[in-house]
């Protein structure tokens, strides 16, 4: 959700190299499109809503008024909705610790799927307890229950993965109790790139910042950027490798 819509558009097209086509949820909300395939959705946010600009993350459900039920259940937040959504309904709450996050009840577009292609390569909680993280959402969006992902507990953080593809990971670990909202639990979302200096370069051309060291693993690498209103998203890259 960001405050200007072209603006936004033209950033992204520049770094990700995003086309953008129009929705049926208004003209507030564009689809991004990369080759002609969805992978993610930007919006104008409303002047009324007092919200951020962020990236935040949606999950599918079947039914709107049950997932947020569970989530007041289990002492989280809602925060907005679920309210009518162009052709479906939508809701927004934050976790027991405070990430938010995004609920959606309606018509998925079908070639728009975490893991694949140039759509996010994966989604990642950073949290204070992996493990209790995992059972809210777990319970939330019934994951089990509705055949959708297998959770398994790895090291440190507990993965998710829809048959072959790992779509999110929930990390625990220390985080500061201060209201710095660049500390506190929240998702982060990861898009492929090829190059990872050549996004760099395109992101600061373009008004945008690096907000973290590259982060490097024997398969990839990554950085964390922020578009020119603040919104942080991670870019991740195949790690070079020589013969």
């Amino acid at each position: 959700m960001t405050r200007d819509l072209a603006a936004a558009q033209r950033f992204y097209a520049g770094v990700l190299g995003w086309d953008f086509r129009a929705s049926g949820l208004g003209e507030g909300f564009a689809v991004a499109l990369h080759e002609g395939t969805p992978v993610a959705g930007i919006g104008a946010l409303a002047e009324r809503l007092d919200l951020p600009v962020a990236w935040t993350t949606y999950f599918a459900v079947a039914d709107a008024d049950i997932t947020a039920a569970r989530i007041c259940e289990r002492g989280a937040t809602m925060a907005v909705g679920p309210l009518a959504f162009g052709t479906g309904r939508a809701g927004l709450a934050a976790d027991p610790a405070g990430a938010v996050f995004g609920f959606w009840e309606g018509a998925v577009v079908p070639d728009w799927s975490v893991g694949r292609g140039r759509a996010p390569a994966w989604l990642e909680l950073h949290t204070r307890d992996a493990f209790a993280a995992s059972i809210f959402y777990g319970e939330v969006l019934d994951w089990a229950g509705s055949g959708c992902c297998v959770a398994s507990f790895e090291h440190d953080h507990v993965v998710l993965r829809h048959g072959h593809d790992t779509v999110a990971r929930i990390s625990g670990g220390t985080v500061g109790q201060a209201p710095d909202p660049e500390i506190r639990p929240r998702w982060h979302v990861h898009f492929p790139v090829t190059d990872l200096e050549e996004t760099i370069a395109a992101a600061e051309a373009l008004g945008g910042a690096v907000v973290a060291p590259v982060g490097t693993s024997p398969t990839s690498r990554w950085v964390d950027l922020a578009d020119p209103d603040g919104a942080r998203f991670t870019v991740v890259a195949p790690q070079i490798t020589f013969p």
